[in-house]
C-alpha cells in the first residue's frame, strides 16, 4: 500500500480522527433514533439481539483489521480462512472428535493462515492486496475439499446456546460479552502501548519507521497471525451461531469488515485511525443493514449500499485532503514584521 506522508502522525490528524468519531457517533445515534421510530420491529428484544448477533462477525474482524490497515497492510483472506475454519470443525465433528478438542485445532488452523500470509509479505515482499486476494481464493477452495456440498448442523446444545443465545432479561447475546474483552484489549494494545504507537508510525511512513529502529517485519508478521487467529475465532462462532458449519460460511464477509473499517475513519493508506471509530462504523453498517432488512431491502441492493459505502469511504478522507491542501497553498503568507530601527 502506498505511503505518503513523513514521519509520526501529527496532531492534528489524530484531531481530524476524533472529530470522524464524534461524527460517525452522531450519524449512528440518529440512524438508531429514526429506526426505532419509522422502522417496525426494529426496537423489540428479539430484533436488537439478531441485529447484534448478525454484527459480531464483523466486530470480531474488525478488531484486527483495524490495527492492520493502521500499519499499512489488509487482509481480504478474513472471511475464507473463518469458512476453512468451520469447514474443519465440521469434517472433525462428524469424524467423532469432541467439540473441546476440535475448537485449539481450528484455532491454530487461523494462526497458520494468518502466518502463511504474513510471511509472504513480509518476507518476500509482495503486496499484501495481491496475497491476500489469491489466499482468499485458495482457502476457500480447501474448505470445499475438507467438506463439500456437505452441512453440519448437530453440534452441542450448550455451545449453540451460547452462540445465538442471549443474556435473560436483556436484549444482548451472551458472545457479546467475550467481544467487550477483547475490544478492551484491543484498544489498549492500539492505543496504550508502545506497540500500538509503532503501528501508526510504520503505516504513516514505514522507511522512518524502520531507522527509528521498529522491527517493521516483525510488528506486522504478528498482526497477520493475530488476524488468522480472529478469522478462525469467527468461523467458529459462525457455525455456533447460525448451527450449520459448511464451505461458504462467511462468503463475502471481507467487503463488509473492509467497508465499516474504513467508515470508521481508518485511513487506506495507514497511519490514521482509532478503534472506536472502526466499531462506530461496524454497527452503523450493521444497523442500517438490519433496517433495509426490515423494510424489505432485498440483499442484492443491500450489498451495493455497502459497496458505495466503501468507495466512499476511501474517496472520502482523500478529497478532504486534497480540500485542505488547496485551501493551504492559496492562503497568502504572513508576512514578516519589520525589526524595529535601534
Amino acid at each position: 500500500m502506498p505511503r505518503k506522508r513523513a514521519g509520526r502522525p501529527s496532531v492534528s490528524l489524530r484531531s481530524a480522527s476524533l472529530r470522524w468519531d464524534g461524527v460517525l457517533g452522531a450519524l449512528l445515534v440518529v440512524l438508531l433514533l429514526m429506526s426505532f421510530s419509522f422502522v417496525d420491529g426494529f426496537g423489540n428484544a428479539l430484533n436488537l439481539s439478531f441485529l447484534i448477533g448478525n454484527t459480531l462477525p464483523i466486530a470480531l474482524l474488525a478488531l484486527p483489521m483495524t490495527l492492520l490497515v493502521v500499519s499499512g497492510e489488509i487482509d481480504l483472506s478474513v472471511a475464507s480462512t473463518a469458512g476453512l475454519s468451520g469447514a474443519v470443525m465440521g469434517s472433525l465433528w462428524n469424524a467423532g472428535l469432541s467439540i473441546e478438542a476440535i475448537i485449539p485445532i481450528c484455532l491454530l488452523l487461523g494462526v497458520v493462515c494468518g502466518l502463511i500470509n504474513g510471511l509472504l509479505v513480509t518476507r518476500l515482499g509482495l503486496p499484501s492486496l495481491a496475497v491476500t486476494i489469491g489466499t482468499m481464493a485458495a482457502y476457500r477452495g480447501i474448505a470445499q475439499i475438507v467438506l463439500g456440498s456437505d452441512a453440519v448442523t448437530d453440534f452441542p446444545t450448550q455451545y449453540l446456546d451460547f452462540a445465538s443465545g442471549r443474556i435473560e432479561g436483556t436484549f444482548l447475546p451472551y458472545a457479546f460479552l467475550p467481544f467487550l474483552v477483547l475490544l478492551a484489549i484491543a484498544a489498549v494494545v492500539l492505543h496504550a502501548t508502545p506497540f500500538g504507537r509503532s503501528l501508526f508510525a510504520i503505516g504513516a511512513n514505514e522507511e522512518a519507521a524502520r531507522f527509528a529502529g521498529i522491527r517493521v517485519r516483525r510488528h506486522k508478521l504478528w498482526l497477520f497471525v493475530a488476524t488468522g487467529f480472529m478469522a478462525s475465532l469467527t468461523g467458529i462462532f459462525w457455525a455456533l451461531h447460525y448451527a450449520s458449519a459448511r464451505f461458504d460460511n462467511a462468503t463475502g464477509l471481507e467487503l463488509s469488515v473492509v467497508a465499516a473499517v474504513l467508515l470508521g475513519g481508518i485511513d487506506f493508506d495507514g497511519g490514521k485511525g482509532t478503534l472506536g471509530g472502526a466499531v462506530a462504523g461496524v454497527f452503523l453498517l450493521g444497523a442500517m443493514q438490519n433496517a433495509m432488512s426490515l423494510l424489505n431491502v432485498s440483499a442484492q441492493s443491500q450489498i451495493v449500499v455497502t459497496g458505495v459505502l466503501l468507495v466512499v469511504s476511501v474517496l472520502g478522507p482523500r478529497v478532504a485532503r486534497q480540500i485542505t491542501t488547496a485551501r493551504a497553498a492559496r492562503k497568502p503568507a504572513t508576512p514578516a514584521t519589520p525589526a524595529p530601527a535601534s
